[in-house]
């Protein structure tokens, strides 16, 4: 066998060894490095009532100890305030929050 293809054949058999979990872990490692460039957007029944823009990921936040998940995710983005989904000169990027419990809430830092 040449030299050249024993290390993809090597990568192919570890690849097919991992668990669905692992692959998936894996995958979304890459994502959270490349990002996305996403939208966040947030309504109160029926009416959209705040927007970021431009969102590379959201995370879900883990305990300190334990490695436990936390019960809300965070990111970062532009906080698109006149919600025309454009960056404007006066519109910053911020830190977010939002819950996963059914108290709706999103926490973000002020934009100025």
């Amino acid at each position: 066998m040449k030299k050249h293809l024993i290390l993809p054949s090597l990568l192919l058999i570890l690849l097919t060894a991992c668990t669905q979990e692992s692959q998936n872990q894996w995958g979304r490692s890459i994502q959270n490095w490349t990002g996305v460039n996403g939208i966040l957007e947030i309504y109160a029944g029926e009416k959209l009532v705040k927007r970021f823009i431009q969102v590379d990921k959201l995370t879900t936040a883990s305990a300190t100890e334990g490695g436990v998940p936390r019960p809300y995710r965070f990111g970062y983005g532009i906080l698109d305030e006149n919600l025309d989904g454009l960056k404007s000169a006066d519109e910053k990027r911020v830190y977010f929050e939002f819950s996963d419990y059914s108290t709706s809430y999103i926490f973000h830092e002020s934009p100025r």
